[in-house]
């Protein structure tokens, strides 16, 4: 993914990732919060790369706040961590 103009890219490591389909779940969902333009987690990297709005109406602690919330739901293991 390439940084785009206007929006802001973020990527984690997604330790302890154990399965695709969970990967594929957290991305759906991660994908459909409000602030977030994208959102990609490769199983095999154990990554997740962040396309965020840039805008001031969104707080980028609160989306990752949330998208944290999202993975310890489906994966309570995986811990996220900036990259």
């Amino acid at each position: 993914m390439k940084e785009k103009v206007g929006e802001m890219t973020k990527i984690y490591k997604l330790e302890n990732l154990g399965c695709a389909n969970c990967s594929a779940k957290m991305e759906r969902k991660i994908s459909g919060l409000k602030g977030v333009e994208e959102a990609s987690v490769n199983f095999f990297s154990g990554k997740l790369i962040l396309e965020m709005i840039d805008e001031k109406d969104f707080n980028v602690l609160e989306i990752e706040k949330a998208v944290e919330k999202i993975i310890k739901k489906i994966e309570p293991q995986v811990i996220m961590k900036k990259v």
